[in-house]
């Protein structure tokens, strides 16, 4: 587990992306590492601070952006063979599909309370394609 407290801002000339600054606005995320799997990491975050692209700004600056993520990673999507060894595909496949073609980020929960101090806790199943991913993930584990 770690804590990224990195300020962030808008990049002075490359519109829709942000990054790492000190003259930017304060920002807050705590990161632990639920399960390792090599190059990959199936992480839970928790933001204190509500900025723009704030986890995925601060896993960058950490070294370790999200999957698949075209700004601030390579944006390439997972596929099974960049884990498995000796994949090959099957007789009716002419080419590989990805496990995950889309930032691989997911928000299971949020909490907050309304202007009457009445709490509310909404949460989200895990979406199949991150699912697929995490249970291959595994499975070679």
């Amino acid at each position: 587990s770690f804590m990224i407290d990195e300020p962030i801002m808008e990049h002075p000339a490359d519109n829709g992306t942000m990054v790492i600054n000190r003259k930017g606005k304060p920002s807050q995320t705590s990161c632990e590492v639920l399960e390792g799997f090599g190059r990959y990491s199936w992480a839970k975050f928790q933001i204190f601070t509500g900025r723009t692209h704030q986890i995925r700004v601060h896993m960058k600056f950490a070294g370790h952006p999200i999957v698949c993520d075209p700004l601030y990673g390579d944006g390439q999507p997972f596929f099974l063979s960049s884990v498995k060894r000796n994949f090959r595909l099957s007789k009716f496949q002419e080419e590989e599909r990805p496990l995950i073609n889309r930032l691989a980020l997911h928000s299971s929960s949020l909490q907050f309370r309304d202007d009457n101090g009445k709490e509310y806790l909404l949460e989200a199943p895990l979406p199949k394609d991150l699912k697929a991913g995490l249970q291959q993930l595994r499975k070679l584990k």
